[in-house]
């Protein structure tokens, strides 16, 4: 085919994420956190609407998060584990939380811009790792609990996070995870 990009077809096809705890300082600086939220930002959206927005998590920020985390788990009703692994989750080098925003539209239903959202975060971890960065995309308790971010990352009302994408240098090299049988996941008509 004229416009294969055989390159773009070895990293798809190769690309995998690296765990946080896998991840290592440094993280990329704000111009190349920059130049990866441009290119997650190139994502299908219906309407050009940008349903969606980023908050980037520094160092500082994180350590600061991290027992606050815990706390709220714990209040949650949630154990010590449970507790220990929300905040273990915020020792990653950088975090980018995408937000889901949104926009209020009589031609674009709200679960289309959420897919939007969700095509952003793949972007910005493919985009990551692709620059040679470790990168992964996970929720947990900070992502899913609405008062967390409502109170701590500042969401409005209507706003919940995405994502929180995970960013640093590559440590160790995670292992290869089983992947889907297409065959059993496909049906033709």
């Amino acid at each position: 085919m004229q416009f294969r990009n055989n390159a773009a077809l070895e990293f798809l096809g190769s690309r995998r994420s690296h765990p946080p705890k896998l991840l290592q300082q440094p993280a990329p600086d704000r111009d190349q956190v920059t130049q990866l939220l441009t290119l997650a930002a190139r994502v299908p959206d219906h309407g050009k609407l940008e349903p969606w927005r980023f908050i980037v998590l520094s160092r500082e920020t994180l350590d600061s998060l991290a027992p606050i985390v815990r706390q709220q788990v714990l209040e949650s009703g949630q154990d010590q584990a449970a507790a220990a692994k929300a905040e273990a989750a915020f020792t990653s080098p950088l975090i980018v939380a995408v937000v889901f925003s949104p926009v209020e539209s009589p031609k674009v239903p709200e679960w289309e811009q959420f897919l939007s959202a969700g095509a952003v975060c793949l972007g910005l971890v493919n985009a990551a790792l692709a620059s040679g960065w470790g990168a992964a995309w996970l929720t947990g308790f900070a992502a899913l609990n609405p008062d967390f971010g409502r109170k701590y990352l500042e969401l409005a009302e209507h706003e919940r996070i995405a994502g929180l994408i995970h960013i640093g240098t590559r440590g160790e090299a995670p292992p290869e995870r089983p992947r889907p049988d297409i065959a059993e996941r496909t049906v033709w008509l």
